[in-house]
């Protein structure tokens, strides 16, 4: 099977889990799967998608795995002992070939019994394709490809820049990101003197003492739309929220839900001080680069004591480009995912699972980038364009 631990998912999961469990352990929500590569026949699939969901299921939290998880000073007691019980159920996934030899899966359910789905989901859609389309891998391919990459951020004056892993949704397979891991981490080094800052994978950090990273991603600021007391005000809400939760730790701000314009109007010198820095997924990442270093001055913060992160379809020439641009004027981190964990020559999959629903209402994402755009409802994207003042793209 694919999937032999619930561990295996990106830190954000639990971190926006254990926020869900204190702050909106009622909420009801849909997330829906999309493949933005044209023509790619997933149907097929089906069944052997199907039995390997089943197996995922199956699967519970072990006792090692709960007690690394007890020993994170963000992770509260309460909420391990939750996991400590917890098992995802089939009854809320279905998965579907539809006649265009696409496929369509639907995931309903309560939040905090539902949120666990989407990466490892992902991650067994990839390696199922990829086991049926690549038979015989070059890895010998991946492994040079992966050398140029150490090549390349090993270079004279680029000893302070640092690396992370985020490529657990889109891996090759399992197995291949844990060599690509173990290689990083051997050859990079970790720790403060090393370039590999961590992995967002909480099994392999676990298993190979690396580094686990995250914070929030964008279904918590999207399901915000519906839990807040008003719409216009729901980022600031979730942000507020999230402070409730965790006193100031985990402070990295996801600022693409609506785009740069309503965020940065939204992030206040409030914020500013209380949040540890930003992370850019969508549009031009040196201009929003720029406009946040230019808005942390405007609010009276030195940008140097924050931390902009980078980790929008990065590969290792963009990020040192961003490393050189911004490096000396505040803290910098990057996370590279599909181009560390799925680089053996051929095309990768573009796919996601996201929040489409939350409490019977249409949530949606207003990306920086229109094609990461994800909602079903015009009428509701037209709406929240009209109250957040962004302008309807040519």
């Amino acid at each position: 099977m694919i999937i032999t631990s619930l561990l295996d998912t990106d830190l954000y999961k639990f971190t926006m889990m254990q926020a869900v469990l204190h702050q909106f352990p009622g909420a009801q929500v849909e997330y829906r799967f999309k493949c933005r590569n044209p023509g790619v026949q997933l149907g097929p699939l089906v069944h052997e998608i199907r039995t390997e969901v089943r197996s995922l299921c199956s699967l519970k939290f072990q006792d090692p795995e709960l007690l690394w998880l007890r020993s994170m000073r963000f992770i509260k007691s309460d909420f391990v002992d939750f996991l400590g019980l917890f098992k995802l159920n089939e009854k809320y996934i279905e998965i579907e070939a539809l006649p265009s030899g696409e496929i369509d899966i639907a995931i309903r359910g309560p939040w905090l019994h539902t949120i666990l789905f989407e990466i490892p989901v992902l991650a067994i859609v990839n390696e199922v394709f990829f086991r049926h389309t690549q038979r015989l891998p070059d890895f010998l391919q991946g492994r040079e490809r992966l050398d140029r990459k150490i090549g390349q951020l090993q270079a004279e004056g680029l000893r302070e820049l640092k690396i992370a892993d985020y490529g657990t949704r889109r891996r090759f397979s399992k197995a291949w990101h844990e060599e690509v891991l173990r290689v990083l981490a051997d050859r990079l080094g970790t720790g403060p003197s090393g370039q590999f800052a961590g992995t967002s994978n909480a099994l392999f950090a676990m298993k190979l003492g690396l580094t686990p990273l995250g914070t929030m991603a964008h279904e918590y600021l999207q399901a915000c739309q519906a839990l807040g007391p008003r719409l216009r005000d729901s980022q600031v809400f979730g942000f507020e929220t999230w402070a409730r939760e965790y006193r100031g730790d985990l402070g990295i701000a996801l600022s693409d839900v609506y785009g740069i314009e309503p965020f940065l109007r939204d992030f206040d010198m409030y914020f500013c001080k209380l949040f540890d820095g930003a992370r850019h997924d969508s549009g031009d990442p040196f201009t929003w680069g720029e406009r946040m270093i230019e808005h942390y001055k405007n609010n009276r913060v030195d940008p140097l004591t924050k931390t902009l992160i980078f980790s929008d379809g990065l590969t290792v020439p963009r990020t040192i480009e961003l490393y050189q641009r911004f490096r000396g004027r505040c803290q910098l981190a990057f996370g590279i995912g599909t181009n560390l964990t799925n680089d053996l020559g051929y095309e990768p999959l573009q796919i996601v699972i996201k929040m489409v629903r939350c409490n019977g209402q249409p949530v949606a994402k207003l990306s920086d980038t229109p094609s990461k755009n994800m909602c079903e409802d015009e009428k509701y994207l037209a709406y929240l364009r009209q109250v957040f003042d962004i302008e309807q793209p040519p």
